[in-house]
């Protein structure tokens, strides 16, 4: 009796504990499940809209520059606004676009393309002004009344800050009188390479000392059309590697390379004839400097055995490997002047005349002067450009042909 009143107990004692296990499982079954809306809900992400007019490109650079930010880019903040990059046509037209120019300037208004350039934030190049040109002129002392007058008296009036004249002897007349900047080089007043060189030597190291943008070099035969100036060096930006010019030349010139080998070797390079006048940008000016400065472009000169509009080619072309940009903006007495156009002379950006041999090679254009008066038509140039010049003459009806 006893062990069978054991037994019960033991198989109560047994049933109660699984009993006990089965609602410990059933209790968390039986609790209400609670409300989602007393979880935490993520915040969502907003991105602002879009402009309805910005291209698929400009929002494709928008949410890389966000990433960029996003993530942690030190060279980004946020606010900054996008300054472009160079076209395809501009990186083909210019070669080689350098870390160090302005991004924000590197659209060229001359490849067009400039609709919509506010969407995305580029800037255009702003406004070029006179002052920002160093024009230099050569000349020699026994040109000062024939050929340097007639220039003061035309387009050198319109510029007088901006142009320097460089000559070979002392005129204080001719200074005080006109207020030129007339600049002694102290150089040989023969036409020869050595005093060609020791001009330009002088001319390359006062720009450089200017910090003006843009050096343009003409000779004293040359009228310079300030506007048409103006206007093609606005199509680029000086920190750009720029040479503007038009070759005398229909090829290349080729000349034994003696700076970088023994002349063993030739080279050929296309350079701008000084008789036309060119235009150096400042960036390609610096870059020249280890053959130009403080006369090391005699040197450099003299190595090749060249004069010095051909010297300058040859830094830029051969040594730099920055390509001549070739403009028909350009004029020398050595063209024919007459078969120009004459509804495009105004448009030029420098014209010449004719020499003793050629005295009727001059532009055809008809004004105010006769050829016996104005045999260069630089003054008829002049008037046409500058009608209120108090020399000009007044044509009936205040007009002019």
């Amino acid at each position: 009796m006893h062990i069978t009143s054991v037994g019960v107990s033991k198989w109560c004692f047994l049933f109660s504990l699984a009993f006990c296990g089965l609602l410990l499982l059933l209790i968390p079954a039986l609790q209400p499940t609670p409300r989602q809306l007393d979880l935490p809900q993520p915040r969502a992400q907003l991105r602002p809209a879009p402009a309805a007019k910005a291209s698929t490109h400009g929002l494709q650079h928008a949410e890389a520059l966000e990433g960029s930010v996003q993530g942690g880019d030190p060279g980004l903040k946020r606010g900054s606004t996008w300054q472009g990059m160079p076209t395809e046509t501009q990186v083909a037209r210019d070669g080689n676009i350098s870390p160090e120019r302005d991004t924000d300037s590197q659209r060229n208004p001359e490849m067009g393309g400039g609709k919509g350039l506010g969407d995305l934030g580029v800037r255009s190049y702003g406004q070029l002004e006179s002052k920002d040109i160093f024009i230099a002129v050569k000349t020699t002392r026994k040109y000062h009344k024939s050929r340097l007058e007639l220039l003061i008296q035309t387009w050198v009036s319109q510029a007088k800050q901006q142009t320097y004249i460089f000559t070979d002897g002392e005129d204080k007349e001719l200074q005080l009188s006109a207020g030129v900047n007339l600049i002694n080089t102290n150089c040989s007043a023969a036409h020869t390479r050595q005093a060609l060189c020791c001009k330009m030597s002088v001319e390359y190291d006062k720009f450089i000392e200017s910090q003006k943008k843009w050096f343009c070099h003409v000779d004293d035969d040359n009228y310079v059309i300030l506007p048409s100036l103006l206007k093609l060096l606005s199509s680029y930006h000086h920190s750009q590697d720029v040479y503007l010019g038009r070759p005398s030349l229909d090829h290349p010139i080729e000349a034994a390379e003696r700076v970088k080998s023994d002349g063993s070797v030739s080279v050929r390079f296309w350079f701008a004839t000084g008789g036309a006048g060119f235009c150096i940008s400042r960036g390609l000016a610096l870059k020249m400097s280890p053959w130009a400065s403080l006369g090391n472009f005699i040197s450099t000169a003299e190595k090749i055995r060249l004069p010095d509009d051909c010297t300058i080619g040859y830094i830029i072309e051969a040594l730099l490997e920055v390509t001549l940009t070739h403009t028909h903006l350009f004029h020398s007495h050595l063209e024919n002047l007459q078969k120009l156009p004459t509804d495009t002379v105004l448009d030029q950006v420098t014209l010449s005349y004719g020499g003793f041999e050629n005295t009727r090679n001059v532009v055809g254009l008809v004004g105010g002067f006769s050829l016996t008066e104005d045999p260069t038509r630089f003054k008829t140039v002049h008037c046409l450009l500058y009608p209120d010049t108090y020399w000009c003459p007044k044509l009936k009806g205040g007009h002019r042909h």
